[in-house]
């Protein structure tokens, strides 16, 4: 009897657990075709703005004026700021202009504000990207908070809105937190401070005084990588510096004759990666009295200043093959002689 009744238990436990996979199965598929239908509305609603809107919008960008504008109903304002973020993305000069007065005519600006406060993650990227454009400070506060968030993506393109807006302003607030963040994509920091580097410059040189000797080498790096340079002043103290890594970093600005000096100092640094760093830079600004230093630094005893060295000499613009030739009778030994061969080799395989 008991094992007929335990018998029953498991069968009916095992039917409804096979009414809840059932019904679980519907519900999944219901939604599948939920989404799938809701993608496809959209898409006709966004196909139906755009063919609404597309024509003013084109007007705006080659500079017509008295532009008669569609309606805009308050559920399309989302689907019409993609739109208008994307044509933004492919205009420059006057035609950003014409777009930008259609959507101030609209009051996308407010909408944009309202959005980067209570909008989810996606519509506050939207929002950022608008108010960059229409290069709006009225959210400078919110935008500087989403600089300064751990959020990679919405923190770059907040810092690219605030340098549109004011790149000077942007500079004063946003420099010590450049320096520090190693989530930024170069290419990206590149793009935006390629126009407002005389605003930038001076503001980054005192962040990097003030920067402690941890965040020091990632801050020169990522100035030598966005192309900014420091005073000579500053960097010959960066090129005294006690930390070779420091030091290293800062071979990388010393791009100016100025310099010369200090460079040819750091030739004989304890420091290999230091004496990498000195033959390149001393490779762009030498003059004829390095030949001879970059000769002998052919032997030393670590094999990349070797091959920097051969690339330094050969790269040389006043050095001839037949100085060349010379140089190698000068009683080169026979790795060094190797060096120059192999990046020969390499420079004409190029």
């Amino acid at each position: 009897m008991d094992s007929r009744l335990h018998s029953d238990i498991y069968l009916l436990a095992a039917f409804w657990t096979g009414v809840g996979a059932l019904l679980l199965t519907l519900l999944i598929a219901a939604q599948i075709v939920y989404l799938r239908l809701a993608a496809r509305r959209l898409k006709r609603r966004e196909q139906a703005l755009t063919a609404r809107w597309r024509p003013a919008l084109n007007a705006a960008i080659v500079g017509v004026s008295e532009i008669s504008l569609p309606g805009l109903r308050s559920a399309e304002r989302i689907l019409f700021l993609k739109l208008w973020v994307h044509l933004h993305q492919s205009v420059r000069g006057e035609a950003s202009g014409g777009l930008n007065e259609v959507a101030y005519r609209l009051g996308c600006d407010a909408y944009a504000r309202r959005l980067l406060s209570t909008g989810n993650r996606a519509q506050r990227l939207l929002a950022i990207l608008a108010l960059g454009h229409l290069r709006d400070a009225a959210a400078w506060d919110e935008l500087l908070d989403v600089v300064h968030g751990s959020d990679s993506a919405a923190s770059v393109h907040a810092l690219w809105a605030l340098v549109q807006a004011d790149a000077a302003r942007a500079a004063r607030d946003a420099a010590p937190m450049l320096l520090q963040r190693e989530d930024w994509a170069m290419s990206q920091l590149a793009n935006i401070l390629k126009d407002a580097r005389a605003e930038w410059e001076p503001v980054l040189a005192d962040a990097v005084a003030g920067t402690n000797q941890e965040q020091l080498p990632h801050a020169l790096r990522l100035l030598a990588a966005l192309r900014l340079s420091l005073p000579a002043r500053q960097l010959r103290g960066l090129l005294n510096h006690p930390v070779a890594e420091v030091v290293s970093c800062a071979l990388r600005l010393a791009a100016t004759p100025d310099l010369l000096d200090e460079v040819r100092r750091q030739l004989n640094h304890g420091d290999w990666r230091v004496r990498v760093q000195a033959v390149r830079t001393l490779g762009q600004l030498g003059d004829h009295s390095d030949v001879e230093r970059l000769r002998r630094l052919l032997g030393d005893q670590q094999w990349w200043v070797r091959y920097r060295a051969a690339q330094a000499l050969l790269g040389l613009p006043f050095l001839t093959p037949d100085d060349l030739a010379a140089l190698q009778q000068e009683g080169m030994d026979r790795y060094a002689l190797d060096m120059l061969k192999q990046v020969r080799a390499e420079q004409e395989a190029a």
